[in-house]
């Protein structure tokens, strides 16, 4: 009989790994599912402070506003304990079902809420609750896809399969950011009573293609190897917290740099709006371009971590951002175009990635089968939860002042510097086999036994 918290050998494993396909459905989903979350976050920064928050003075509405975005990093620690305990007892591939489900039911609603002029406070009451489903969902989505792509990957190229999770998520920012172009160019009249509703609507198709994707995805091979010979943890949480909570500390510390993304997002979009008073359609772009390039360089930071390791590309990209966010945060101030495209994709599309590509394979390394989906869950999204208010405390801390981006930068660079330590202390694992992974040295001495006979 095997413990739960080691993995099978290659002998026991039931069904066949498809790593192109697993990679493929992790990226659409992805891209889909996130969709869904992003709009919110542009519609939360442009939109949502008049039509929610109209009794509010401006600084006022934007902050509430933003708070309901970062509200839905409350729930993800929710979702990430409930959907973790599924992944790692039911599978991996019912999670990925449900989170697709939960999020696009959420976002269609979103679109059909009246606004406070018409019902009064229950309008932002019902948007709160919309966000925490939302958030509940987004919860379990990337751990899921993670540990669907990386346990159908060879142990060479962990990386690589794991970082199209993240390129669906990029995928998924541009979907929502190119969304909303054309309709920040309706009159403001217009934008405010029916316009910014149309990208909720469309998320009833994309319900359905991410529904039809992920319901034909074949389970895990180590998953379906840990039915087989009866290594599944009855709770995995109780496993995990025993024996691998040094792992979740460190990923929630590691997570933290999600906040560069929302500052990038959510932040620098509103002060370049409403403080600096920039063409919110151009900020717009610089967002879409952005993502654009992160399409094609997070396949290439993965494949170098692959080579040379996990840690060293991660610990380069969270320097550069908490470099390259005081230039970004200035060239806004300064209200210099050409360097705001510039200097955004550069931060953004090329740097930030780095550590974007690692991540998702870096994170799930850190645990066995029988608790990965659990310990990623967790660790990350505790991390996204500090991420998810980020620009909210930004905001609160540093005012609305045209000055305000250099305490806004502070913080990020202090962010940016927890979590190179935390990757910095951290096991390097992008040459440990899969059934290794995550194994104490304990446990790793019958397993190397059993994997040998």
């Amino acid at each position: 009989m095997m413990t739960p918290g080691s993995t099978p050998s290659s002998a026991a494993v039931v069904t066949k790994a498809n790593p192109r396909r697993a990679a493929a459905a992790a990226w659409i989903g992805s891209a889909l599912e996130y969709y869904d979350f992003f709009i919110y976050g542009t519609a939360a920064a442009l939109v949502f402070g008049r039509i929610f928050f109209p009794d509010s003075n401006p600084l006022a509405g934007t902050l509430l506003a933003l708070a309901t975005f970062g509200v839905g990093y409350l729930a993800r620690p929710i979702g990430a304990l409930v959907l973790g305990h599924l992944g790692d007892t039911v599978g991996r591939k019912k999670v990925l079902v449900f989170t697709v489900l939960l999020m696009g039911i959420s976002t269609v609603l979103v679109g059909f809420l009246p606004s406070y002029e018409q019902i009064g406070v229950a309008a932002p009451i019902l948007l709160v609750v919309l966000r925490l489903a939302q958030g509940f969902s987004a919860g379990g989505e990337q751990a899921g896809a993670n540990s669907m792509s990386m346990e159908h990957a060879p142990d060479h190229r962990r990386a690589f399969f794991t970082s199209f999770t993240l390129s669906g998520t990029q995928a998924g920012q541009i979907f929502a950011t190119a969304v909303f172009i054309p309709v920040a160019l309706l009159p403001e009249a217009q934008l405010l009573s029916w316009g910014w509703r149309i990208p909720f609507w469309i998320s009833a198709i994309v319900i359905l293609v991410a529904f039809l994707i992920r319901r034909t995805l074949d389970e895990t091979p180590v998953f379906t190897a840990e039915v087989a010979v009866g290594a599944v943890a009855e709770v995995p949480v109780r496993v995990l917290f025993r024996d691998h909570w040094r792992g979740v500390l460190r990923v929630i510390a590691a997570a933290l740099i999600a906040s560069v993304s929302t500052i990038f997002t959510v932040y620098a979009l509103s002060f370049a709006v409403n403080t600096v008073g920039l063409d919110r359609t151009t900020m717009l772009w610089v967002g879409v371009l952005a993502n654009v390039a992160a399409l094609g360089t997070i396949p290439l930071w993965a494949m170098l971590s692959d080579r040379v390791g996990r840690k060293p590309v991660f610990i380069v990209g969270s320097l550069g951002c908490a470099a390259l966010m005081f230039a970004y945060l200035y060239v806004i101030a300064i209200a210099n175009y050409p360097l705001i495209f510039v200097v955004g994709i550069g931060m953004f599309g090329f740097v930030y990635t780095a550590t974007s590509a690692v991540w998702p394979a870096f994170y799930a390394e850190m645990f066995p089968a029988a608790v990965r989906l659990s310990g990623m869950a967790i660790g990350t999204q505790i991390g996204f939860a500090v991420a998810g208010f980020a620009p909210t405390i930004a905001i609160a801390v540093a005012g609305d002042g045209s000055n305000a981006w250099f305490v806004v930068a502070v913080i990020t660079a202090i962010i940016c510097i927890i979590n190179v330590i935390a990757v910095a202390t951290a096991k390097e694992t992008f040459r440990t086999p899969m059934n290794q992974l995550g194994l104490t040295r304990k446990a790793r001495a019958p397993q190397e036994t059993r994997v040998t006979v």
